[in-house]
């Protein structure tokens, strides 16, 4: 009994506006350091060593492997890489736009729909849009074989960042080997996935993506905040562009994470997480068993 109720203080924290402000007012404090620098250990590629345009190309430009780009009311843009890859380390620094983003979806992220069309596997790092007087959202999200859509099968975990992404670019990346996935932004790890079957673990091969899109049905608090094209043109910078081995990415580990990175990865759950599926009330936890 004195469990369950631990676990229920712990959600209603976890869902209450108190949580915000705490998770707020401690965002001048970065996280530790993790004492390793996956991203060094990766070459970076030219965008055109390593992608393509997908969609939107009178919406994307490229000057000396830095690559803009942008949504307005007549189209996004997506790019996508020239071929698929069964694990690895996906990076990307991005730099996003400041100010009204409320709809708009920034995004990297690995995925396979074109070859499983309703019946996909997707490792998402998504820039969730906001409001001027909003912090930007970093959105995490698993799932595997199917669309995810609605909440059914997603696996989103959340987070407000300890610094101003608009400002400079940040390296954010994924980690992706036979048993887990990793979540990095500036080499911290900020979250660990571990495969415990096949049933909730992408195992099949997928594509590295980019895009910006709208998404204002869902994206800002649920739809409540639409894109606004007084605002246009929404702008996504990309560069410094990694695609690596996962080994070269990992200390020597069984986790994949060193101690010194486990405790920056807690201490950056503690502190910035503004979301975790599993602790969703409202969710049915018998489609996510792993929680």
């Amino acid at each position: 009994m004195p469990c369950q109720s631990s676990s229920f203080i712990f959600m209603a924290l976890l869902l209450s506006p108190i949580f915000f402000l705490l998770i707020s007012s401690s965002s001048a404090q970065g996280p530790l350091s993790p004492g390793y620098s996956p991203s060094s250990k990766v070459k970076t590629i030219g965008f055109e060593q390593g992608f393509r345009n997908l969609w939107g190309s009178k919406h994307q430009s490229l000057d000396q492997d830095s690559l803009t780009i942008w949504l307005d009311s007549s189209s996004g843009s997506g790019f996508k890489s020239l071929r698929p890859y069964q694990s690895g380390y996906f990076g990307a620094s991005m730099k996003l736009h400041p100010g009204y983003t409320a709809g708009v979806i920034t995004s990297f992220y690995l995925s396979n729909n074109e070859d499983h069309p309703g019946n996909h596997d997707e490792i998402d790092i998504e820039f969730l849009g906001t409001t001027p007087d909003k912090p930007y959202t970093l959105q995490t999200n698993v799932y595997n074989r199917g669309s995810g859509d609605g909440n059914i099968i997603g696996r989103e975990i959340k987070f407000h960042l300890w610094f101003d992404p608009t400002q400079d670019f940040h390296h954010y990346a994924i980690v992706w080997n036979p048993t887990e996935i990793i979540f990095l932004v500036d080499d911290v790890p900020i979250r660990r996935y571990a495969r415990k079957n096949d049933a909730t673990f992408p195992i099949r091969p997928m594509w590295a993506y980019g895009s910006i899109w709208d998404a204002s049905s869902w994206a800002t608090e649920g739809g409540k905040y639409k894109a606004d094209y007084h605002y246009q043109p929404f702008i996504g910078k990309y560069r410094n562009f990694k695609v690596g081995s996962v080994a070269s990415a990992s200390p020597s580990s069984s986790t994949g994470l060193s101690q010194q990175q486990s405790s920056a990865m807690e201490f950056v759950q503690r502190n910035y997480l503004v979301y975790d599926y599993c602790h969703d009330p409202k969710r049915d936890h018998t489609l996510t068993p792993e929680c």
